[in-house]
């Protein structure tokens, strides 16, 4: 007995249990939120809120090992009677558990933000570093007097004069020390989104709520994924004006619709202020597609100029009930690859909306 030994195994995986249950319930609650995402991103608490509130959603319970009932077998384990005999219609089927997971914005945002891009960025024209940002790489014996290096002339003096033993201590020409630097240069891949929005009389408050939703999600993902974007916020009716963001998701409705304004303005921009040679230009315009019918030839007039400056045009209309646009189907005379049209019958739609524009190509 005084040789005898006592071996056991005790199993880890115990211990872990509860990491690997939190681990199951957040890819449940990833997987819930992929399934929903057309409409978590169209929830109106999370927009109205701008972000600050919080949704639910309902995500299948955990399944706990426990003994279950068999009706097959008349003698079984368990806690009782069934409620229910085999065949009955009341408790025939076995139910699902269901229960609410709370997320917030910043828990859709990685989800839906990891299929969008901005299509066909390419980099501009290379830009000089600021002075604040030059790195010097070299020391040289000739420069300018705001670029001498005092500490490595002076410990060139200091060298010079221990080897000949002078008595008084002098800076030559010989011993002046310069910084200098090559230039640097990196490129940037600039980008100016021009946001476009019908406000004439005829957005309804479903047009309204699909248009200023695409719109709150594109900023959020912009400002999320890139440094060098500029948005441009363009609001008509019959006249068209750039206005502030506030202005942009706030301001009500009125007036009849000659969309050729917008896209005229855009292109007023565009030779002013955004250049294609220094900018990515990304015009995004949503209306209802009821526009002045005499207006249509030159809207897509200003369109075709627009679209040989842009990357892409992305067109969304807003419709609903399933009328004929007059709009749009001058818009199909606009033979490009780069021109995205698409159509939203609501509010769910605005999720395919932005992968059909800002999809990964």
């Amino acid at each position: 007995m005084e040789n005898s030994y006592f071996i056991s195994k005790e199993d880890w995986s115990l211990h872990r249990k509860g990491e690997d249950d939190q681990r199951r319930h957040q890819q449940k609650i990833r997987e819930a939120i992929l399934n929903k995402l057309p409409e978590l991103i169209s929830n109106e608490s999370l927009i109205l809120s701008n972000g600050k509130s919080k949704v639910h959603i309902p995500i299948r319970s955990l399944e706990e090992y426990r003994f279950r009932y068999n009706f097959n077998k008349q003698q079984h384990i368990g806690s009782g009677q069934p409620t229910s005999k085999p065949g009955e219609k009341v408790g025939d089927a076995p139910g699902e558990d269901w229960t609410d997971a709370e997320i917030a914005i910043e828990d859709i945002e990685p989800l839906l933000f990891a299929s969008l891009e901005l299509p066909h960025l390419l980099p501009k024209p290379l830009e000089q570093l600021n002075q604040s940002d030059i790195i010097f790489t070299d020391i040289r014996k000739s420069g300018i007097q705001s670029n001498l290096d005092l500490k490595r002339t002076l410990l060139e003096t200091i060298r010079r004069h221990a080897k000949s033993n002078q008595p008084k201590l002098q800076i030559k020409p010989d011993d002046l020390r310069f910084k200098t630097w090559n230039d640097i240069y990196k490129p940037h891949s600039n980008a100016v989104i021009l946001a476009m929005m019908d406000t004439s009389g005829s957005m309804g408050q479903l047009e309204k709520y699909c248009a200023r939703s695409f719109f709150f999600w594109m900023t959020r993902f912009l400002r999320s994924k890139y440094e060098q974007v500029e948005i441009v916020f363009i609001a008509h009716h019959t006249k068209a004006m750039v206005v502030t963001e506030e202005q942009f998701f706030s301001r009500g409705e009125s007036g009849g619709t000659i969309c050729s304004s917008a896209y005229e303005l855009a292109n007023s921009l565009v030779e002013k202020i955004y250049p294609p040679e220094q900018y990515n230009i990304y015009p995004v315009h949503f209306s209802d597609g009821d526009n002045l019918l005499s207006d249509n030839p030159k809207c897509v007039t200003e369109l075709k100029l627009l679209l040989n400056r842009a990357a892409i045009i992305g067109y969304a209309e807003i419709n609903p009930y399933s009328r004929t646009s007059t709009m749009m189907q001058a818009f199909r005379s606009v033979n490009d690859a780069r021109f995205l049209p698409i159509v939203i019958r609501d509010r769910n739609e605005v999720y395919k909306a932005l992968t059909h524009i800002f999809g990964k190509k």
